[in-house]
């Protein structure tokens, strides 16, 4: 008596084991902790009905399952810290756990795909149990990647719209300093004048001055929340001129003009580069079309002659 695989038998099987572990991590005991013990007597009383109240609902049940994943997500992807400066750059206001929780969703999502490319392929084709778990396996790593390399994608067009925003802000800054506006009048000024990330980070500086932090040291979280050459270079021009008196008017008037040289030679090197890309279509595509033109009657006419 032989046996064959079924799928369905392995669905059914595969359900009853999700099943089983649902009803084991609610049903387990947990250790009460001494805020729960003392919540009842400190918290106010809920007045309401307790009809009215909602049963427990499944996050319950698979907290500590989706705990024990983070923390596997953790050990296998970067450290907490390089997370949290990777979210700061990324502009993100939420913290490393609730990005841990997104890429657990992006890790379910390719895994599903995964799972359903592999079934297709059973149904239609004969692949082998090994090709059919790398497809599975392959979405769910295809879908972790993926997550991390969207947001590296938004660091880096952050980081673009705030070298664009960069020599703007320079000037407006030099010339409200210049105008005799103390740094933080000014740098608030810039930020109420100028919208975008580069502004928003500033105003992020005030609100950190206004907090009770000194200036020089809200401007060095700056340069390392942005971690960008230009900005951190501006960055310390400033600190220097306030820890050591110098007149910040010229200090500010020469680092905009030096952001200006910097963004013409960005610019030159965009355009050089754009040149080389331009002429990848014109060698393959004009070119030969031009010779083809060029040579055809010719060869009409050798044909013809013979």
């Amino acid at each position: 008596m032989t046996f064959g695989f079924s799928w369905l038998g392995a669905a059914l099987g595969l359900a009853a084991g999700c099943g089983l572990l649902l009803v084991a991590a609610g049903t387990r005991r947990r250790r009460i902790t001494l805020v729960e013990r003392l919540a009842a007597a400190l918290l106010p009383r809920d007045a309401s009905c307790g009809l009215l109240v909602l049963p427990r609902s499944l996050a319950t049940f698979v907290e500590p399952w989706l705990a024990a994943l983070a923390a596997w997500v953790e050990r296998v992807g970067s450290p907490r810290e390089q997370l949290r400066r990777r979210l700061e750059r990324a502009g993100r206001i939420e913290g490393p756990e609730a990005y841990r929780a997104q890429q657990l969703t992006w890790t379910g999502g390719g895994l599903t795909v995964g799972l359903g490319l592999a079934l297709f392929a059973r149904l239609t084709g004969d692949l082998g149990f090994s090709h059919l778990a790398l497809l599975v396996v392959g979405g769910a790593v295809s879908g972790f990647c993926a997550s991390g390399q969207a947001l590296s994608r938004q660091i880096k067009a952050r980081e673009a719209r705030m070298l664009a925003e960069f020599p703007t802000i320079a000037e407006l800054l030099a010339l409200a300093v210049t105008a005799g506006e103390p740094p933080a009048a000014a740098l608030g000024r810039v930020a109420a004048t100028v919208n975008g990330d580069l502004a928003a980070e500033i105003g992020r500086v005030l609100g950190d001055v206004h907090s009770g932090r000194r200036l020089e040291h809200a401007l060095a979280a700056l340069a390392a929340r942005v971690e960008l050459a230009p900005i951190t270079r501006f960055i310390a021009g400033i600190t220097v001129a306030l820890e050591r008196g110098t007149p910040l008017a010229e200090v500010l008037r020469a680092q905009a003009a030096d952001v200006r040289e910097a963004a013409r030679r960005a610019l030159l090197d965009a355009g050089g580069r754009k040149e080389v890309t331009m002429l990848v279509p014109v060698i393959f595509l004009v070119l030969p079309v031009t010779v083809i033109f060029a040579i055809f009657p010719s060869l009409s006419t050798l044909t013809i002659g013979f």
